[in-house]
């Protein structure tokens, strides 16, 4: 079939166009002519031709609900990966902000253990649980990214010593919370950002701004005013009474243990920053100080305390905290790694401020004009390093 066109033009303006369709039922071999046909073919054949019908449901066309769920879901899920990134390296503020998420961290398992304890485990055994799950978790977190558990390129050295280091703060620290009231060992363990600072200086050669300084003496002595109020106020018990003259006789063994406690810490805390930056893997830092700390923790609460078999609904808290403290310890390495020790550390003292605050709001405790003004200077020293942010020179 051969299509052909012609135009022809009249005198007027108007122009016609004819379509003209030539047959050619002979093979072109025959030398035969095309016959001209008249007949007058579509230029859309009848199935390339749209098919419309006005009565066809278009609710058809409408996304199922289980895509709808399946989008949302997906939307959701990259916005939380999206927000971890921000929170792990994605803004100058991640170090910051790591160690702000560490110490609301440790505050929620302080509400926790102190919400949901029914049984009066050993502390000692209570640590050696939460070293273990600690060492297990950062092996599995090693063991899935892909990261070598011992390889000779590791930085050994800072990592040996801040296990040993770490090790030796965290049974201290232990022994004096058997031997002296609570309040009084937060006191000396919060010393630990100080020392941290000073250690910092002389370690890491940091340079210490006259903010980061003025920020720390700050929550430091918000602090001392809480502490200082809850002690006034205490009714001395029955059982207090023991601790109370051992204090009398044996106070400044017990300070030293703690200051140990606190200077060990602080050194500890300049060792992961090394290590986590040599490295490049905060939670290799968390992995060194489980191998050590938890047979250590073990040893001393067979030895020195009757173990306490747990019930299953105080085993499954122990985990739950276990769980925490190692996500604790994670972020604390991270904040350490990316941010000056002299100006992370203070950050830590959210956790007291928030303690204090959750146990006005839930009647748990009284109040005063002395723990309302320790916390919010410790909040208004918090936020000023949070809105100050970090150092151009360590961007």
């Amino acid at each position: 079939m051969i299509m052909s066109a012609s135009a022809f033009t009249t005198d007027g303006a108007d122009h016609t166009v004819e379509l003209v369709v030539l047959e050619n039922p002979e093979s072109a071999t025959d030398g035969g002519l095309a016959v001209p046909s008249k007949e007058i073919i579509p230029l859309l054949s009848q199935a390339e031709r749209p098919k419309i019908n006005i009565f066809k449901d278009f609710r058809s066309r409408e996304k199922p609900l289980e895509q709808v769920i399946k989008n949302i879901t997906e939307a959701e899920i990259s916005l939380l990966s999206q927000l971890s990134f921000w929170v792990w390296k994605g803004s100058r503020y991640s170090g910051l902000v790591c160690m702000a998420l560490s110490s609301i961290i440790y505050f929620v398992m302080e509400v926790l253990s102190d919400k949901f304890n029914a049984q009066s485990i050993p502390l000692f055994e209570t640590a050696f649980t939460r070293c273990t799950v600690t060492l297990i978790l950062s092996c599995l977190w090693l063991r899935i990214s892909g990261q070598p558990l011992f390889e000779a390129t590791h930085p050994w050295s800072p990592l040996v010593l801040r296990a040993l280091l770490g090790s030796l703060s965290l049974l201290s620290f232990v022994y004096c919370i058997q031997r002296i009231p609570f309040s009084q060992a937060l006191v000396l363990g919060f010393t630990t950002p100080i020392f941290a600072s000073i250690m910092a200086k002389i370690i890491l050669h940091e340079k210490l701004k006259i903010a980061d300084i003025v920020g720390l003496i700050c929550s430091f002595f918000g602090m001392l005013f809480i502490f200082k109020m809850l002690y006034t106020r205490r009714l001395l018990k029955a059982e207090e009474a023991s601790i109370i003259s051992f204090m009398r006789n044996h106070h400044i063994y017990i300070a030293l243990i703690g200051l140990f406690s606190s200077i060990t810490s602080g050194i500890s805390y300049c060792l992961i920053k090394a290590a986590a930056k040599a490295s490049d893997q905060p939670v290799l830092t968390v992995f060194s100080f489980g191998i050590l700390a938890s047979p250590a923790t073990g040893i001393c609460s067979f030895a020195f305390e009757e173990f306490v078999l747990p019930s299953r609904y105080s085993l499954s808290l122990m985990l739950i905290l276990g769980t925490l403290s190692f996500l604790a310890e994670v972020f604390l390495a991270r904040g350490l790694q990316l941010e000056k020790v002299g100006k992370a550390v203070n950050v830590q003292f959210t956790e007291v401020a928030l303690s204090q605050l959750w146990g006005i709001c839930t009647s748990r405790m009284g109040w005063s004009f002395g723990q309302l003004a320790g916390c919010l200077l410790i909040l208004i020293s918090v936020t000023c390093t949070m809105y100050i942010g970090p150092d151009k020179d360590n961007e």
